[in-house]
Parts: C-alpha cells; structure tokens; sequence
C-alpha cells in the first residue's frame, strides 16, 4: 500500500483492526480500505476437531459455496433420470446405470473452496488490507495481542476493533461424539463414501446434508433433536419433511443420541490410544454403533457408517478477551450483545455476523451489514443495517426460501384474527413431462389484514426458490401489499407467476376439508 494514501493514524498502528474473517469482517475491511483507512485483518485458520482445514471466509462463505455445489451434485442425479423423458438415450445400453463418484466430487469442491480463498486474499491485498494468518485476543483498550502460527506473540494497537469471527458446529457432549462424529464442515474431508449416515438434529444444515446424501443413492437417517427446523415455519417444515420421507429419508422422533462407539465387527487397534479419528482413519472398513435412547426410556443400538451430528452452531468468542475489556455477551449463546449500531458495550469495538446474539444470520447479510459499519465510521453516513425481512434459503432436494415471519410469529405478533394466508400447490413446467412430484411445491403469502393485507411473510418451496423469491424481498422492503401482488403480472412459463394469481386461503381450505368430512 502507498503510505501517501493512508490516513493519519496519531497513537493507534491502524485505523481499523479485524479479528476473524468472516464474510462481514472482509466487507468491513474492503471498504474501509477503499476510504482511505489503514486496516488489518487477523483470521487464524485453524483446522477443525477432525483436521478439516478452514479457509479465508469464514464458515458462511465457505460453507454457502458447499451447500450449493452439494445440492446441484443431488439435483443432477436426478435430471439424469428425467432426461429420458425429453428424448436423451446413452449410446451404451448399461451408460444408463450411472454410478457417482464421490472422490471427484469432493476434489473438485475442495478446489473450488481454496482458489476462493485465495481470490480473497487477492481482493484484500488490492484493496489495501493488511492480511495475517493469525489469532488476536484483545489485552486492553485498543491493544490486540497478535499470536502466529509458530507461537510467535506482539501487540497492536488500532482506533476501533470488528469482532468477526464467526461460529463453529457444536458437539452433543456425548460419549465418542468429538472422537467419531463428523460435523458439516467435515463431510468433505471423507475420501470415501459416508455410506449409511445418522444426521443428529433437524437443523436447516442437517436436513441439507441428509437431502444431499439422500439424492446420491446413500441410506440416510435423520434424528431430531428435538424439533425440524426451528425457527422456520413449521407447515413449511412439515412439507420439506413429507418429501425427504417419500425420497426414502427415514426419520427418528422422540430420541436422543447416548453414544457412539466403534462396532465390535471393526478391529480396534486401528483407534487404540486416539483421542480424535482422522478422515484417513474414517476410511477403512470402520462401523460406528450408536446408542439411541427412545422418549419412553428404551433403549436401542444401530450401526452406521458415518454419524454426522448439526446439532446447532457456537459463537466463536472465547479467547480473544472480551472479557478483559468488558464486552458483554449473552449468558445462554455466547453471543454479543451489540446495539442497533453494532457496537458493544465498549464504544470503540464493533461485532459483525452470527457472533452478534439476537440477530439473524446469513452471508448476505453480514456483508450487508459490514459495508454499512465502514460507511457509518468512516464515511459519515448514518445509515442502519435493517435486520426484518431477511431472506433465507434451505438448500433441500426441494428448495424452500422465506422472508419475514412465519405463519406462528405472524399470528403471535398479530393475533391469529388479523392474518389472511393465501397458499397454493403449483407444479413447475420441467416436471410434467417426467409427471414428477406433482403436489411438492409450494407457496404461501402472509398477510396483515388491518394494514391492507400488507405482506409480513413470504415462503416458496419448489426449485430455485431462493432466486424466485429475491425480487419479492425488494417488494416486501417497499410495503408490498396482496392488491399489489394481484396486479402483478406474471412472467410465462415460469414458476414465479404463481404468486401473482393467490386466491385460496388456507381458511377456505380448512373449512372445505371440514365439510368434506361431514
């Protein structure tokens, strides 16, 4: 960087110190960078219990790249078999047994996932950030202690201070789950097949994961624990679920997870003496047997291949001294308490991303949020990251995108009285020709009557949901209305029409149901 384009830094080594790069943390940095501002960012890449190595980005960056490559890797096992429909022959009579490779894949995946990382680094560098693989902990006001990967320690000194450094799965506390349970970010780090897969929790990750195996052939089980997509709208829940079951899902209600040991058919002076499986030592024939306990308190052994546990994420918060200067955090998460600012309780240090508590969590949101921060610090704006109305997508086989409340907040926050939900099945062109899952889609519009039936909720479920609904989202920010959807006109032949033509609500439907079974 030339030092004639770096503002006057008086006391402090840098304007602006970042420590971890997640997704919001990078935003911050960049354009408080193109301001002029002399900026430094620390992000230790430490690898995961299991070894897995984290790259520059965070776990939300890194993590949104995956789910997407593993859900169009499930899609197009399935678009192989629709092919026929719409004329494709394979030259070969057996070429139509296709089998997956799930070498190549993860190959590829982890290919894609470094050269972004160093696109990144290469952003950062033309831009003028300060880039260090190392860890921060703050031992006083502005001052970060600076640790290499060697052990080497200094300190820093900076104006004002970002905290993103994101989360990290959680693990159950269980016997053998830290010593032969993967999370999400090690999926890819097996060189073999999962095969038969447990996924403990039934977290937006984990119903992705066990949609993604399932779509490759793979035996999957999912176990709840305890709820299917909390926070989500539990319809459109029990819709994802009914499809994942007719794909061959199978579900565990009711249970827990109380152990996990390796299967006494597998010889165990492979593990004797590890306190941690590697992939590597996940590779050879190695069955784990988990101990389930049921809601009636019985108790039942199985035998899977690979237990995957999404039992929820922890902010990475410990250890970088929040503590030692006062930063207060939520007792329950862990997370920061930040005001509508995102500052904390001491006015020079800032959070960014899902280790801020109470707020929700995506990427675009985080580098929305960041971009924001730099522009109120340095560029004298005043304007407030808004935290309603945040889209969200679950990258199942069938895709299911939301923006603002769910139909249970809706009638919480409203009562139950004064909200109209408009709902229909639609089934997407692409799929009649191979009659594919013809009642699988979905959408539903939540309105507030008193206020114009004004849109508080919006929930599609149905292929590229998330990008059917972006352009509602922008309604949604501007007031949309039901009359202003009606008035819409729908773009032929695509799915998104559906939302344009919404006369059934789900009052109607109920009572027709209920006079049906007069």
């Amino acid at each position: 960087m030339d030092p004639q384009t770096v503002s006057s830094l008086g006391p402090y080594d840098y304007d602006l110190l970042v420590i971890g790069g997640g997704s919001g943390g990078l935003a911050v940095a960049k354009e408080a960078a193109a301001l002029r501002k002399k900026v430094l960012i620390l992000d230790l890449e430490a690898p995961s219990l299991r070894g897995t190595k984290r790259e520059l980005g965070g776990s939300s960056l890194n993590l949104n790249s995956i789910r997407k490559f593993l859900q169009q890797a499930s899609l197009l096992g399935k678009a192989i078999q629709d092919s026929q429909k719409y004329g494709w022959r394979f030259k070969e009579e057996g070429d139509l047994d296709m089998c997956h490779s799930w070498s190549e894949l993860v190959e590829a995946v982890q290919e894609q996932v470094k050269s972004r990382s160093l696109e990144l680094k290469r952003e950062l560098e033309s831009c003028g950030v300060f880039y260090l693989n190392a860890g921060g902990e703050i031992v006083a006001p502005h001052t970060v202690q600076v640790t290499d990967m060697n052990g080497r320690k200094r300190r820093l000194t900076a104006e004002t201070l970002v905290i993103a450094t994101g989360d990290r799965p959680q693990y159950l506390g269980v016997p053998g789950d830290r010593q032969y349970c993967l999370t999400s970010e090690d999926l890819l780090s097996l060189p073999h097949s999962p095969g038969r897969t447990l996924v403990v929790g039934g977290s937006a990750e984990g119903l992705e994961c066990a949609g993604f195996l399932s779509g490759l052939g793979l035996p999957v089980t999912v176990m709840l624990q305890p709820d299917l997509l909390p926070g989500f709208d539990q319809k459109m829940a029990q819709k994802i679920e009914n499809h994942m079951l007719v794909a061959g899902v199978e579900f565990l209600y009711h249970c827990s997870l109380a152990k996990v040991e390796q299967a006494e058919t597998c010889s165990k002076d492979i593990l004797s003496g590890v306190s941690a499986v590697t992939p590597q030592q996940l590779s050879r024939e190695m069955r784990l047997r988990v101990t389930i306990v049921c809601r009636e308190g019985q108790t039942k052994q199985e035998d899977f291949d690979t237990v995957l546990l999404s039992v929820g994420r922890k902010a990475c918060t410990s250890n970088i001294g929040l503590e030692c200067v006062g930063v207060q955090c939520s007792q329950d998460s862990g997370r920061i308490l930040v005001n509508e600012r995102d500052q904390t309780s001491v006015d020079h240090i800032y959070a960014i991303g899902s280790v801020q508590h109470g707020r929700p969590t995506t990427t675009g949101l985080s580098v929305h949020a960041g971009t924001l921060l730099a522009h109120r610090l340095y560029a004298g704006d005043n304007i407030l990251c808004d935290y309603t109305n945040v889209p969200t997508v679950v990258l199942t086989p069938v895709e299911y995108a939301a923006c603002g409340l769910s139909e249970e907040k809706a009638n919480l926050t409203f009562g139950e009285a004064t909200i109209e939900v408009y709902h229909s099945y639609y089934w997407p062109l692409e799929w009649t020709l191979p009659a594919r899952n013809k009642n699988s889609c979905y959408v539903k519009v939540i309105c507030h009557i008193p206020d114009h039936e004004r849109v508080v909720g919006l929930h599609v479920m149905g292929p590229n949901a998330g990008d059917i609904l972006q352009g509602f989202v922008a309604a949604m920010k501007c007031g949309l209305t039901k009359r202003q959807l009606d008035a819409t006109v729908g773009l032929q032949p695509g799915s998104a029409q559906v939302f344009t033509s919404l006369t059934q609500t789900q009052r109607m439907s109920e009572a027709l149901m209920l006079r049906g079974n007069c």
